[in-house]
């Protein structure tokens, strides 16, 4: 077993995360993730909702083959599960699709029809929280694309953090990007990015929650519109 695959205990790896937030605020992405995939090894991972492949393709640059976990949550657009498809098709990476314990059909004969517009906070939990908490059980660090100009509830995102529910180190290599630069690096890297980024959409999540956004609204002002909640609870 190697250093970066060792096991560690759950002290040491908040130490790591620690450290790790304060000497790595002002790294490239690149060096975030190299990093990450220094200390960690097999047991990193990148999260990717498939709105963009953007730090799929920053880790990919560092770890070829590095996984990549998607939530195919029964609920997503036709574009997402494409993104899904390019991605594992051309980038060279290993894209490892995670799934609900229950089908959507299951879950409207337990909870009854639509969910997702009575309990999106429920729903969210069974279709997202749940099923990413038991994919992640084997790795000890996940990336993912979280930036701090997204909305008000990410202002404070750290390079590297500690998740303290999942006892994991959360890494969010684009944390301090602005969309400026996202959009800069896929250009200049021939990104993929979900064809509904360029259909309205300032973030894609499930479709029956996800609407096009307003002039001048934030870009996860059209998650759940209208109820309050701007997070599925996978970073809240």
């Amino acid at each position: 077993m190697t250093t970066a695959q060792k096991e560690r205990t759950e002290d040491e790896l908040r130490e790591l995360a620690e450290r790790a937030g304060r000497e790595l605020e002002e790294a490239p992405a690149l060096e975030v993730l190299r990093w990450a995939v220094d200390t960690f090894g097999e047991k990193f991972c990148v999260t990717s909702s498939m709105e963009d492949a953007v730090v799929a393709h920053l880790a990919s640059r560092v770890r070829p083959g590095v996984d990549v976990v998607f939530l195919d949550t029964g609920y997503h657009f036709p574009e997402t599960i494409g993104t899904r498809d390019a991605v594992d098709a051309v980038m060279g990476v290993n894209v490892v699709t995670l799934t609900p314990e229950k089908t959507v059909a299951e879950q409207d004969a337990e909870h009854g029809p639509r969910l997702h517009d009575r309990d999106p906070d429920l729903c969210c939990a069974l279709r997202k929280v749940r099923p990413l908490e038991a994919g992640l059980t084997e790795y000890q660090a996940w990336a993912t694309g979280l930036r701090r100009d997204e909305s008000p509830t990410r202002a404070n995102t750290p390079v590297v953090g500690w998740d303290a529910r999942r006892r994991k180190v959360k890494v969010s290599p684009i944390a301090r990007w602005t969309q400026d630069d996202v959009d800069a690096y896929v250009a200049e890297h021939g990104v993929l990015t979900n064809p509904l980024l360029m259909d309205g959409y300032a973030s894609v999540g499930c479709a029956p929650c996800t609407r096009r956004v307003l002039e001048g609204e934030d870009a996860r002002a059209g998650r759940w519109a209208g109820r309050g909640k701007t997070e599925c609870g996978l970073h809240g």
